[in-house]
């Protein structure tokens, strides 16, 4: 199926690694434009390289901390404004609550939940302005799954999804469709570094990692293309009639309530 997305530009956050670097791989098969968004300017250079090397696409990189103050303003300056943004920079640190503490809370909060917000608040402005867009927020199940031992993820997720259904609700009024992508367990470096971990310190055996991942649907957990290639097809016209939504990327696993560990 032909996504008619050859030469759209896209904006990712979050684009050096994991889902995002996923995303930026899955719309550069489609022939789009990147601009690459990550705080670490060597791993974006890596992931540029990887992308240039299989694919006939521009890609443009942007070393910016989008938690702190004027690095939304000065990206939209130096990017410009593209036809698809994708937000997906920003990791929410597990623990109870009397285990985060507000600092750790508020900064993880400033990257991806007010880091969302406010590049939703400035791209959308200039979406409109322009009369076209696509805003995609990834977020992640612990939205709906209510997780006691990941509870500033939780929150965080929930607002964003609320935020996406509240901006999405009438966004099509000024030509722009806002969604979520909010996946479960997803195999990135991340999750099964933790992984590995927890099994050497459990089993004495990082390769026993897999174990953990058992009581998931197949077995196993969302593959970071499988996640991405979502994100690219409701960032299509394909799905144009979509707005106001959160799509789950969880084998269904969302429906049962708990840790899937």
């Amino acid at each position: 199926m032909d996504l008619n997305l050859r030469n759209k530009s896209v904006l990712i956050t979050g684009a050096s690694k994991g889902i995002g670097k996923g995303v930026a791989m899955s719309m550069a098969a489609e022939g789009c434009n990147l601009h690459l968004v990550s705080r670490t300017r060597k791993d974006l250079e890596a992931t540029a390289s990887e992308i240039v090397d299989n694919f006939s696409v521009r890609v443009e990189l942007h070393d910016k901390d989008l938690s702190k103050n004027n690095a939304v303003s000065e990206l939209i300056t130096t990017a410009g404004v593209p036809d698809i943004l994708i937000n997906n920079a920003g990791a929410i640190p597990a623990g109870t609550l009397e285990a985060v503490g507000e600092a750790r809370w508020r900064e993880a909060w400033d990257l991806k939940v007010f880091g969302y917000i406010n590049m939703c608040r400035t791209f959308y402005a200039a979406m409109k302005e322009r009369g076209h867009g696509v805003i995609i927020n990834v977020t992640g199940l612990a939205a709906d799954r209510t997780d006691a031992d990941y509870i500033a993820g939780t929150t965080g997720n929930s607002a964003l999804n609320a935020f996406t259904k509240t901006l999405g609700s009438r966004s099509l009024n000024d030509g722009i469709r806002v969604l979520s992508v909010s996946p479960g367990a997803v195999e990135t470096e991340r999750l099964v570094g933790l992984m590995r971990t927890r099994a050497e310190a459990e089993f004495g055996n990082s390769d026993q990692w897999q174990t953990y991942l058992s009581k998931l649907p197949l077995g196993r957990a969302a593959s970071v293309k499988e996640c991405a290639e979502v994100v690219t097809f409701m960032a299509s016209d394909r799905a144009a009639y979509m707005s106001g939504t959160v799509v789950t990327v969880d084998g269904g696993h969302g429906a049962n309530n708990g840790s899937f560990t």
